[in-house]
């Protein structure tokens, strides 16, 4: 069984290359475009003709030691490659083939067929979706896993599928978000006259206002430096963000705030339509099969991070965050100032929880 996964080199003068889509603005979750990868898809768009050898392009910007690419990418591939349809999955992580907003257009243009992003990312082709990287709105990663499966999505997906041409096959969280800086941050109050970092993204910065966070925008590239240069006083990612670009380096402590489930939303272009329904089936049982690997994958790559923390004193792992505070203050922000299908959607995520 072979999982291919490009090397930069190879696809570099294809990026360069690129017809401009449509335009987006940069709009996602951190970490923060090739030519149509379909080989030989003749099929019509029914899925229902002659099965063909199809190989699909699928990018992402984690690096290959994230369990975004271990647990998730690659077992895609696996999982498709062992179904023997007739389908192979070639990966390209690290952002190869664009940042977030380029990739997105790629998608929709067909030039790129499956990506790995942000809600808030695909916020840019349909702005509802981006609520699900609101702030508190979901207990862990199942939970959002299991919302954006369940009927409780079903106009969200069909609405976004509307608006871009692409699908989406499943979710799943890359980790709780928390916050960073040379300072423990317990409660709302302790963000005061602090400079955060955020995304440069609508719904990240509607997360900043509703924790009462004072918001700095700073590109995931250029925040090692930032906080290094003390540009900004903190930050806010997944642990295994934080890990992957050495923050520890230029951060004392880390306050356990689980404010935001950072989610990764499994999307494919135009071409789900020229498989054939047996390959259909196989590629959604993949990513299914990635969703269920992916917490705990997470969840075993955090806790060995936290512990080299806590045994190096590499940063101070603050326990004791009054998140219940945070959740108040977030959910009474939200519930005044959302409006339309934003709000309806938020409406939908709280109703289903269990909480």
């Amino acid at each position: 069984m072979t999982i291919t996964i490009r090397p930069r080199r190879t696809v570099l003068a294809a990026v360069l290359t690129l017809p401009l889509v449509i335009g987006l603005s940069a709009c996602g979750g951190d970490t923060e475009a090739d030519t149509a990868a379909s080989d030989g898809t003749s099929t019509s768009g029914d899925g229902a003709a002659a099965q063909e050898e199809v190989t699909l392009k699928l990018a992402h910007s984690y690096t290959e030691e994230q369990p975004q690419h271990r647990c998730g990418a690659a077992v895609i591939a696996e999982e498709v490659a062992a179904s023997d349809v007739g389908l192979t999955i070639d990966i390209f992580p690290s952002s190869q083939l664009g940042g977030d907003a380029d990739r997105i257009s790629a998608v929709v243009a067909g030039d790129i067929d499956m990506d790995i992003q942000g809600a808030s990312a695909l916020g840019a082709v349909y702005e509802p979706i981006g609520i699900l990287d609101a702030a508190y709105a979901f207990e862990d990663g199942p939970s959002l896993s299991a919302f954006v499966a369940g009927d409780a999505s079903e106009g969200m997906r069909t609405a976004f599928a509307d608006a871009s041409g692409v699908n989406v096959l499943g979710a799943w969280s890359a980790g709780a978000r928390q916050f960073t800086a040379n300072t423990p941050i317990r409660t709302p109050e302790d963000l005061d006259g602090l400079r955060m970092r955020f995304p440069n993204s609508p719904q990240f910065l509607m997360n900043a206002k509703a924790l009462g966070a004072s918001a700095t925008e700073v590109a995931y590239e250029e925040l090692y430096l930032a906080l290094q240069q003390g540009t900004v006083d903190g930050q806010e990612n997944p642990i295994v963000n934080i890990d992957a670009i050495n923050l520890d380096e230029v951060q004392e402590d880390i306050s356990l705030s689980n404010h935001q489930l950072n989610s990764n939303l499994v999307i494919v272009g135009p071409v789900w339509d020229k498989l054939s329904d047996e390959q259909q089936s196989a590629l959604q049982g993949a990513v299914d099969a990635a969703v269920e690997k992916v917490p705990a994958c997470v969840e075993e790559s955090e806790q060995k991070i936290l512990q080299e923390w806590k045994e190096s004193g590499a940063m101070e792992v603050i326990e004791d965050v009054d998140v219940e505070s945070f959740r108040t203050k977030a959910r009474a922000y939200f519930e005044e100032n959302l409006k339309g299908e934003t709000l309806d959607l938020y409406t939908a995520i709280m109703d289903s929880s269990t909480r």
